[in-house]
């Protein structure tokens, strides 16, 4: 099977192929599977596995097309909802053309906007997972951090058999509603992120925290706040995820060593900048820190 489920007209400075090479920065990935032509991704709607490929074929007009591999055209409003989150996985319906303005004349920013243009911030639109995936990359580099999601994706969220190669989803939350922070640890988490993955998910699941709430509140900063009141939730967690999911451009984790490497690398200091130093830095991307995060983290891989 191999069916056109839809296709999605694309806006200006948006290339699949830029945001594939981003995808593609770790074989340890195992929530979708990017090669050089496009993305395969398990989705699970209503119970039933749904296994899709999006591509953007070369001919015009230019759009991403999401073809079904495996599984049943969903029903409208879930076919809706799997459109929303392609919409929001890419971020298709920002408006780039200001950031790429302001880039263009930005000395760090314009040779990575060269080497990356088209590239979106790829978000990750379910609350949960974004919470559980700053989390786990707390205090530890990526590869740990894709190993520990990995094994917590297998042990608890659902997969797909198909040609050869296993598709996982990751865990709802309800699943977790009789872990033991034992049988997390026994995964190779802290204790303190156990815990912080068990209350994410307890609050999640039990409807005393969601996606739709953060996004009600009046400003980012205030969900910022309401994520600082989880134990084991601080600054770097939450405007990760403020980036990430809440897709709040003006998020910027100055606390970030990725970030600041990033800088180190790119201005030739000899040490790595301080957070106050990137926020002071940060002054001249009003609007758009998030997105020169995004880029400039593309300078150490």
């Amino acid at each position: 099977m191999n069916d056109l489920l839809f296709e999605l007209a694309v806006p200006a400075h948006f290339e699949l192929a830029a945001c594939l090479e981003y995808m593609n920065r770790s074989p340890l990935e195992c929530l979708f599977r990017p090669d050089a032509e496009g993305v395969e991704r398990l989705f699970m709607i209503e119970g039933e596995p749904l296994l899709i490929r999006l591509t953007m074929p070369g001919d015009p007009p230019r759009r991403l097309r999401a073809s079904l591999l495996y599984g049943s055209v969903p029903e409208d409003a879930a076919l809706a909802g799997l459109v929303r989150y392609i919409v929001e996985w890419f971020d298709l319906d920002r408006d780039l053309a200001p950031f790429y303005r302001m880039a263009r004349e930005d000395e760090l920013l314009a040779p990575l906007l060269a080497a990356n243009d088209g590239l979106r911030i790829i978000g990750i639109p379910d609350l949960f997972e974004a919470l559980c995936w700053a989390i786990l990359g707390q205090q530890v580099n990526l590869a740990f951090a894709y190993k520990l999601k990995q094994q917590l994706t297998a042990r608890y969220g659902q997969s797909l058999e198909w040609q050869g190669y296993t598709y996982y989803s990751f865990p709802v939350p309800e699943v977790f509603r009789e872990v033991t922070v034992e049988e997390l640890c026994a995964l190779q988490l802290t204790r303190n992120k156990a815990r912080t993955v068990l209350e994410v998910a307890g609050l999640i699941g039990g409807g005393l925290l969601s996606r739709d709430e953060l996004l009600a509140l009046p400003a980012p900063e205030a969900a910022e706040q309401r994520l600082l009141q989880i134990r084991g939730i601080g600054p770097w967690t939450s405007q990760y995820v403020r980036m990430r999911c809440l897709r709040d451009a003006t998020s910027f984790p100055a606390g970030d060593v990725g970030l600041q490497n990033a800088v180190k690398f790119l201005t030739g200091m000899d040490r790595k900048p301080t957070p106050a130093e990137l926020v002071d830095l940060s002054a001249r991307w009003r609007g758009w820190e998030a997105y020169a995060t995004f880029y400039l983290w593309r300078a150490l891989y």
